[in-house]
C-alpha cells in the first residue's frame, strides 16, 4: 500500500548533477552576485540569519548546514539558530532582525501572494533604501543557490 507520494528522501539519493562542473561560467556569475552581496556592509550575522531562514523554507540541506556553521563563526548564538524557524514566536530577535526575516520570507514565498505595502513598510522602517536593496539581493542570491542545490540534490558538505 502506497502511503506517500513523496520521492525517496534526498539523504538516501545521490546528487543528480554537479552543476558547477558542467556550467562553470554561469555558476561564476551566481558566485559573483554572492560575493557582491557579501561586501554590501550588511552585518554578517544578519545575512546568515536571513540565508539560513530562506534555506530552511526551501529545504536546502547544503545551505542550512553551511550557513549554520558560518553564523556560529560570525558570533551568532546557538539559541537564535535553533529557534530560527519560529522567529516570530520569540523575543530573541531584534526589531531589525525581525524585519529582515519577515522580508526574506515574503520575497521567498511569492507564490503565496504579492508583497504587501505593510510588508514593505515593516522592512523600510528598519533599513535604508540601499540596505533594503542589498538585503533583497542577498535573498535573491540565496534563493538561487537553494534552487540549484535542491534541484540537483547536492548534499551537505559536497564540494562543487
Amino acid at each position: 500500500m502506497k502511503t506517500s507520494t513523496l520521492e525517496t528522501p534526498a539523504a538516501a539519493a545521490a546528487p543528480r548533477l554537479n552543476y558547477a562542473a558542467v556550467a562553470p561560467a554561469t555558476v561564476q556569475a551566481l558566485l559573483a552576485l554572492q560575493q557582491a552581496v557579501n561586501r554590501t556592509g550588511l552585518d554578517a550575522r544578519l545575512r546568515h540569519l536571513v540565508t539560513l531562514r530562506v534555506s530552511q523554507i526551501n529545504g536546502c540541506a547544503w545551505c542550512i548546514e553551511m550557513h549554520y556553521r558560518e553564523a556560529l563563526a560570525a558570533g551568532e548564538t546557538p539559541t537564535k539558530l535553533y529557534v530560527l524557524s519560529a522567529w516570530a514566536e520569540t523575543s530573541l530577535y531584534t526589531p531589525r532582525e525581525r524585519a529582515a526575516l519577515r522580508w526574506a520570507e515574503v520575497l521567498t514565498r511569492l507564490a503565496g501572494g504579492h508583497v504587501t505595502d505593510e510588508d514593505f513598510a515593516a522592512a523600510r522602517a528598519e533599513f535604508s533604501e540601499v540596505e533594503l536593496a542589498n538585503l533583497s539581493l542577498t535573498i535573491v542570491a540565496i534563493n538561487g543557490w537553494n534552487r540549484m542545490n535542491v534541484g540537483f540534490r547536492i548534499p551537505p558538505g559536497m564540494e562543487g
